[in-house]
């Protein structure tokens, strides 16, 4: 993806956020299955982007989400499961968490660099506070920018992150870094090519891949099994 493509799709796509193909849902699962086995020392090593991880180093269980901006499913867990998993898991250092971008289209691109950048300066990145902020209050307003009702995006989009400190000349700033975005889609092919990611949010798991949706119920009960 260029960055004419990029902005192009921001500003005129507007997203059904309809669920992406081969997404399963897990929400029923009291412990969910696997899809198989995954080199997790392989998945650890960082790509060129910079690790957005959160937790100890030393957690005995190490998680892997890929996952896409507008992916509903991506923003149910992030809203309804992630911050009880974080509480419980996380902070207590039984598990380091980390996000690997994983966009299905320019729109999930440009927030995935919106968030990855420094609002006040954007050719500088984000911590992973930072980062981890702009992912929670994105996912908050999914609908809103990702589809909005004037099917404007990127007047949405940027309305949104006016929140986090982005001007008019740092959002167009921060959508037209090249390298970020070569990043970013290079991000995604390591995911698909090495991992067989295919769908979000899809975790690698202390060696397993698990696809779709958790509960707080099922991904607790499948920390508590490790």
């Amino acid at each position: 993806m260029t960055r004419r493509a990029l902005l192009g799709g921001v500003a005129v796509t507007a997203l059904a956020l309809a669920l992406p193909l081969g997404v399963t849902d897990a929400l029923a699962q009291e412990k969910p299955e696997s899809q198989g086995d995954v080199d997790m020392a392989a998945a650890l090593k960082p790509g060129t982007l910079p690790e957005m991880a959160l937790g100890s180093a030393d957690a005995p269980i190490k998680v892997i989400e890929y996952m896409s901006m507008t992916c509903p499913h991506c923003a149910n867990f992030h809203n309804v499961t992630f911050d009880p998993i974080k509480t419980k898991y996380i902070d207590s250092g039984k598990v380091q968490f980390i996000i690997r971008e994983f966009p299905f289209d320019p729109v999930a691109t440009a927030a995935f660099m919106l968030a990855r950048s420094n609002p006040q300066k954007p050719e500088e990145l984000a911590t992973p506070e930072q980062y981890f902020a702009m992912v929670s209050m994105l996912f908050k307003q999914q609908r809103a920018w990702a589809a909005p009702a004037d099917k404007d995006v990127r007047n949405a989009l940027m309305q949104t992150v006016k929140i986090a400190g982005y001007t008019q000349q740092t959002f167009e700033a921060c959508l037209t870094n090249q390298k970020l975005l070569d990043e970013i889609n290079a991000s995604v092919k390591r995911g698909a090519d090495e991992f067989a990611v295919n769908s979000t949010p899809t975790f690698l798991i202390n060696g397993k891949k698990y696809s779709g949706d958790m509960s707080v119920e099922s991904m607790s009960a499948l920390f508590d099994s490790i």
